[in-house]
C-alpha cells in the first residue's frame, strides 16, 4: 500500500495517515500515556517513560494520524492517532501480527478508528503478515469491539476476569483474530 493516505472525518477535517518519524515518537508517547491514565483500553497501569514507549510502540512498524490543511502541507499538523503493527509471536508463529490504536479523546466518534483499522489491513499484508490478533480487547471496550467485529474480526477466545479495572472491578478480555 502506498503511504500517505488521505480522509475526510465525519466532522470535515481532513487527515493524513503515514508513517511515524522519529521527531513524533514524543507526541505519540503523550498520547498513550493519556489513554493509559483513562484505564479503559490498555493494560499498563503507569504512564511509560521514553524507553518503555520505545520497547512497546517501535518494535515493528508505527503510523500516525495528523490533521491537514488543503494545499498546505506545511502548516503544523497536530497527531490525531496513531498506530502500530508488530508480530504477535516470533518464530514460526511471526506470520501473525498484533496492532494497537490510540484517538484523542476528542477525536472519537469521527470514524478515525475505522480509517485506521481498514488502513492496517491493508498494509499488514504488504509486510508479510497473514493474519491479525488483539490479546487484550477490554469487554467493556464495545465501540472498538464494535469497529474490529465491522471489519470481520472474530472473537476466538475470552479470558475471564483478567482487566482489573481503576473501581476494582474485574471484565473479561476479548482474544480478536482475522486472517488476511
Amino acid at each position: 500500500m502506498q503511504l500517505p493516505v488521505y480522509a475526510n472525518l465525519k466532522n470535515g477535517i481532513q487527515v493524513k495517515l503515514d508513517y511515524m518519524h522519529p521527531h513524533e515518537s514524543e507526541e505519540v508517547r503523550k498520547l498513550l500515556n493519556l489513554i493509559i491514565l483513562e484505564g479503559k483500553s490498555y493494560p499498563q497501569k503507569q504512564v511509560l517513560t521514553k524507553l518503555d514507549f520505545d520497547a512497546y510502540w517501535l518494535l515493528g512498524h508505527s503510523f500516525v494520524v495528523k490533521s491537514i490543511v488543503p494545499n498546505n502541507e506545511s502548516y503544523p499538523q497536530e497527531t490525531l492517532a496513531a498506530f502500530y503493527i508488530k508480530p504477535n509471536f516470533s518464530g514460526r508463529c511471526s506470520h501473525i501480527c498484533n496492532a494497537g490504536f490510540i484517538v484523542q479523546p476528542q477525536m472519537r466518534g469521527q470514524g478515525i478508528g475505522r480509517f485506521m483499522g481498514e488502513t492496517m489491513l491493508a498494509i499488514a499484508p504488504s509486510l508479510g503478515y497473514q493474519a491479525v490478533m488483539f490479546n487484550l480487547v477490554f469487554e467493556t471496550n464495545i465501540p472498538s469491539i464494535k469497529l474490529w467485529e465491522s471489519l470481520k474480526f472474530q472473537t476466538i477466545g475470552r479470558i475471564p476476569f483478567s482487566v482489573k479495572l481503576e473501581d476494582n472491578l474485574c471484565v473479561d478480555a476479548l482474544i480478536m483474530y482475522r486472517r488476511l
